[in-house]
């Protein structure tokens, strides 16, 4: 047996690749008469419900966004029976009595550890005896510890047979720093000895500065009815009208300083007979 004789309830940690895997040898090894499989996300029952089925196991799968005639027919043929796996959320499961249930899986940790208790809870009933039994990966150190502190004892680790064993990481910012620390290494900088990489760094063409120019707010003149969208654009239209009046002023008038000579000529007088 996985467990000792005197041990209702137990922990596994495992690499996340091989859950299922350890789900499934857990299932083999323990005499299940029937279980409750326990999944944080919807999403999650459903995978789990297909990968248990496509390996033969008799199983079906119970979450919120089922209609309730389907919950309702699912969880009679579970009472009744006739099916031997139910994968399920939190949600879909609260309140369920399943009389003389042998054995609760949590495939995922809680999120909250009050859900644990909750799940443990719906087995081992009015005396009976049950079993319960999670799987972690080592992110979940911390939810894991949270569960201890909420019941006030530890959980006593099992070996799944053929699976290797993980270990709890505790210090998630310490994980965080070591994938952060292992991105960095897959992109190396250019030292001080990495020749070619400085001598293309001091001939790369500067970068150009794409983001807009900064607008000024648009002045008004006189009663508002001028407005000026903008200085350039006021001394532009300045500078134009000033050469307007230039060119005005050089305007020729008339024929100007290129008089004809016929019209220079003083005119005759005609006598008139």
């Amino acid at each position: 047996m996985v467990l000792g004789d005197g041990e209702a309830f137990g922990l596994a940690v495992v690499q996340p690749e091989d859950k299922r895997e350890a789900l499934r040898r857990l299932i083999g090894s323990e005499d299940v008469k029937n279980a409750l499989i326990f999944c944080n996300r919807k999403r999650d029952v459903d995978i789990l419900f297909r990968s248990l089925t496509r390996h033969g196991l008799d199983a079906a799968a119970l979450h919120g966004d089922m209609s309730q005639p389907k919950r309702t027919e699912t969880l009679e043929r579970f009472r009744k029976g006739e099916i031997r796996l139910l994968v399920a959320s939190d949600v879909a499961a609260r309140g369920l009595d399943i009389e003389g249930l042998s054995h609760v899986f949590c495939f995922d940790v809680p999120i909250h550890a009050e859900d644990y208790i909750h799940r443990i809870g719906r087995t081992a009933r009015a005396g009976r005896l049950g079993r319960s039994l999670m799987l972690a990966v080592p992110e979940d150190g911390r939810a894991v510890a949270a569960i201890v502190q909420l019941i006030g004892r530890d959980i006593p680790m099992v070996v799944v047979p053929g699976i290797a064993e993980a270990e709890l990481e505790m210090d998630e910012r310490r994980r965080r720093g070591s994938r952060g620390a292992a991105r960095s290494e897959r992109r190396p900088r250019a030292g001080n000895g990495d020749v070619g990489a400085r001598v293309a760094a001091e001939h790369r063409p500067p970068r150009r500065d794409r983001r807009p120019a900064a607008r000024q707010a648009p002045l008004a003149t006189g009663n508002g009815s001028n407005v000026t969208p903008f200085p350039r654009a006021a001394e532009a239209r300045k500078t134009g009208q000033q050469q307007e009046r230039q060119r005005e002023e050089k305007r020729v008038v008339g024929f100007g300083d290129d008089l004809p000579a016929f019209l220079a000529r003083p005119s005759r007088s005609v006598a008139r007979p």
